[in-house]
């Protein structure tokens, strides 16, 4: 019971415990002594409890308190720090992590013994707990002393690291783990009193190795230097720094050694980043992009040497274009086929440099924005340039064309021509005027489908596919309406014939097809007239007659243009069949009546206008195949002239193809996307205002150049041109008060 227990006095009590701390001190100093035993453990702590437990006034908590604190004190006066004071550099490190290592061990023991204390006199006064209270005397005796030396030690041997030679790294971990410790749960110790010294001091080491560095090396051996010091500071983080310095350490390096000479880098005369790029050195490139990425504005720079650079190499081959154009232009003998070889191989230049420099912006630079728009702004450049008097949009019509006609010269297998036209619309999306691509290309289309050209339908179907997905369905709906009109019209003829069959008495004298077009899909076609041979005249009727059966409220207008004829010549020497067009059948038809006819004769009976009349004529009578024998002999077609018969006309060939002169209708195209800009500008200005009702000029225009851009660049004078016409169609109004703002008008 309490009342029968011996009161302890403070200082009996005290020189109990002092005992017990003498020998703890002991073990930790020599390990010469015997542990504690149970019993003295179990004393020990009684002894404490009693003390805590004694009615006032002999409740010694606070003076026990207080007297743990000063315990603690006089071991580290006396034995701790002495023996840390008499030793330097890597000897202090150690013998500072034995002592640490002791001092927790002693707080461990004395803290047990004290335990009273913690459970309930420390509670209740809310002060700090005997763990801390140790920790607390370490830190305010050793550490604060020590602190600046033990940096100083830890910063020499971390450079000892740096320049080569091996350290102890469990020893340096160790100690930056009592610099961790001393913040009591937080990192300012660590931060303040080491970590902002070890980012000074590195920051000091790799701008010295640095200027050494840029002077002494090349760009890419100095990457491999800058690329190698990162790769083992962030080793040392792993072996002996805390986690928390990696951002920090790293940044200092790419500052010193990345951001400080960046510019003397890119443009090193020998090895910069365009020299890179011009050998094709696509490792120490990615390694550049790499290195770089980690710095504030580190990219842009890159992207800017990669965009001139691709831009050069653009331009070049625009210019070998035209220089390979010069050249045959001398060389007069295959011009026409020279001009086309020189386009097709100008695209596929343009194919191939964007091949390898998107392969560069997905292998050395990481599929970076940056660099894809880079690569986009380059190409942007020239491939809007007009090169051999041709925009990039028609040549890029051009290649298709060729590229998917039959008998193509380029020898691909089905793989090569799909991913070739992956990439022709690929260089589509460089190209401001989309719109004018997409007219030439329904031209050469209407060509390859209505002569029967074209070498593949999967590829037919599949580039307006890509062309759909890259320039939306209106830019190909007409193309696709031309695609399945040729399927309805093979459906139709096989009606027709199935019809004929029907009734022997409606079969003409000749075999033919009918081909109906849609007029809304194809390119305009000229009408003119012809009165037609007898032999036709009976096929355009039957035919009339089955359409207006199937479908009465449809209009069929012949073009008589496009028709194409396989006749026989009966010459003296051998028949020969001849592929020719319907204009020019229907002048050889003639000579069956008579075998010299003058021109107007000709004109006369057929109704040709003169040009069509000259054009043709000269096929038969002045080109490769004189079928006809033109008097006065000479290049040009009169309406004096008077043409024979060639009785005597023959050919190797049992087979021939008559070929008319090639009309330039490059202009027509132009002059057809011209008006389809003005309706489509129209149509963006009334949109706008519409949904805005008012706006300023400025603002109109812009948003006008908005929704316009993705076909076309609008011109500004143009857009100017249709707001005022819109107004003169009571579309707009200026306002009263500012003329510069337009209301539209509902």
């Amino acid at each position: 019971m309490m009342g029968d227990r011996k009161i302890i006095n403070l200082e009996d009590g005290w020189d109990f415990m002092q005992k017990g701390i003498t020998k703890l001190r002991a073990i930790l100093e020599d390990g010469g002594q015997e542990p504690f035993t149970p019993e003295e453990y179990i004393n020990l702590y009684t002894t404490i409890y009693n003390m805590c437990t004694q009615k006032p006034p002999h409740d010694f908590s606070q003076q026990l308190y207080e007297r743990y604190r000063e315990a603690f004190n006089a071991y580290i006066t006396s034995d701790v720090l002495p023996a840390l004071r008499e030793k330097q550099g890597e000897y202090m490190l150690k013998e500072l992590v034995k002592r640490w290592d002791n001092h927790k061990i002693m707080v461990r023991w004395l803290s047990r013994f004290f335990n009273y204390l913690d459970r309930y006199y420390i509670q209740r006064h809310n002060l700090a707990q005997l763990k801390d209270v140790g920790m607390l005397c370490f830190r305010d005796l050793v550490y604060s002393e020590l602190k600046k030396n033990v940096k100083d030690a830890v910063l020499a041997l971390v450079d000892k690291e740096r320049d080569g030679e091996q350290i102890d790294r469990a020893l340096v971990k160790n100690i930056l783990g009592i610099f961790v410790e001393m913040g009591m749960g937080g990192m300012e110790a660590y931060e303040q009193d080491f970590e902002a010294h070890l980012l000074t001091n590195t920051a000091a080491f790799y701008s010295r190795k640095a200027s050494v560095w840029i002077d002494e090396d090349s760009c890419p051996d100095y990457l491999v230097k800058a690329e190698e010091c990162l790769r083992r500071e962030k080793e040392r983080v792993g072996h002996y720094l805390h986690a928390s310095s990696e951002t920090k350490l790293l940044k200092e390096v790419e500052k010193e050694v990345l951001a400080a000479y960046e510019t003397q880098l890119l443009e090193k005369e020998h090895s910069g980043c365009a020299v890179l790029l011009r050998d094709d050195k696509t490792e120490d490139l990615a390694r550049m992009f790499r290195l770089f990425k980690r710095i504030p504005a580190g990219l842009p720079p890159v992207a800017d040497i990669f965009k001139k650079h691709v831009e050069k190499e653009g331009v070049t081959l625009v210019k070998q274009a035209e220089d390979a154009e010069g050249a045959k232009k001398e060389a007069p003998k295959d011009k026409a086929a020279a001009a086309q070889g020189t386009e097709q191989v100008f695209v596929r230049s343009i194919i191939q440099l964007h091949d390898k420099y998107l392969q560069y912006v997905v292998d050395c630079f990481s599929n970076d924005s940056l660099f894809h728009r880079a690569l986009k702004e380059a190409f942007e450049v020239f491939c809007n340039k007009v090169v051999t008097g041709s925009t990039s949009a028609e040549l890029l019509a051009l290649f298709c064309d060729k590229l998917l006609q039959k008998g193509s010269s380029e020898k691909l297998s089905d793989e090569e021509v799909e991913m070739t036209l992956e990439k022709v619309v690929k260089l589509l999306a460089y190209i401001s005027d989309k719109d004018l691509f997409g007219e030439f290309y329904r031209k050469k289309l209407s060509r390859r489908l209505l002569f029967d050209r074209s070498a593949n339908d999967d590829h037919e179907r599949s580039i307006l596919t890509k062309l759909k997905t890259q320039c939306g369905a209106q830019f190909t709906s007409k193309m696709e309406g031309m695609v399945t009109d040729l399927q309805i019209a093979k459906d139709n003829q096989k009606e027709f014939e199935k019809w004929l069959d029907d009734d022997e008495t409606r079969k003409p004298k000749m075999e033919f097809a009918v081909t109906v077009l849609t007029t809304g899909f194809w390119p305009t076609y000229k009408f003119t007239e012809l009165a037609l041979p007898e032999e036709c005249v009976g096929c355009v009727t039957t035919f009339k007659e089955f359409y207006d059966k199937k479908l009465q409220h449809r209009k069929l207008t012949w073009i008589y243009g496009l028709g194409q004829v396989t006749m026989k010549g009966n010459f003296a020497s051998k028949p020969i069949e001849l592929n020719i067009n319907l204009f020019q059948a229907a002048i050889l038809l003639l000579f069956n009546e008579q075998e010299t006819l003058k021109y107007t004769e000709i004109r006369e009976r057929l109704g040709l206008p003169d040009e069509d009349m000259a054009r043709n004529l000269h096929s038969l009578s002045c080109a490769k195949y004189k079928v006809l024998l033109k008097e006065p002999e000479n290049k040009s077609i009169n309406q004096d002239d008077v043409f024979t018969y060639n009785e005597k006309f023959t050919d190797r060939m049992r087979r021939i193809k008559i070929p008319l002169p090639q009309i330039d209708d490059k202009k027509k195209v132009e002059a057809d996307v011209d008006k389809d800009r003005r309706y489509a500008i129209d149509a963006a200005i009334v949109r706008t205002m519409k949904s805005r009702k008012v706006l300023p000029h400025q603002q109109l225009v812009l948003e006008v150049v908005q929704q316009l851009t993705k076909m076309f660049k609008p011109d500004f004078k143009i857009i100017k041109k249709r707001i005022e016409d819109l107004i003169s169609r009571d579309y707009l109004e200026r306002d009263k008060d500012n003329p510069n703002v337009f209301k539209y008008m509902a």
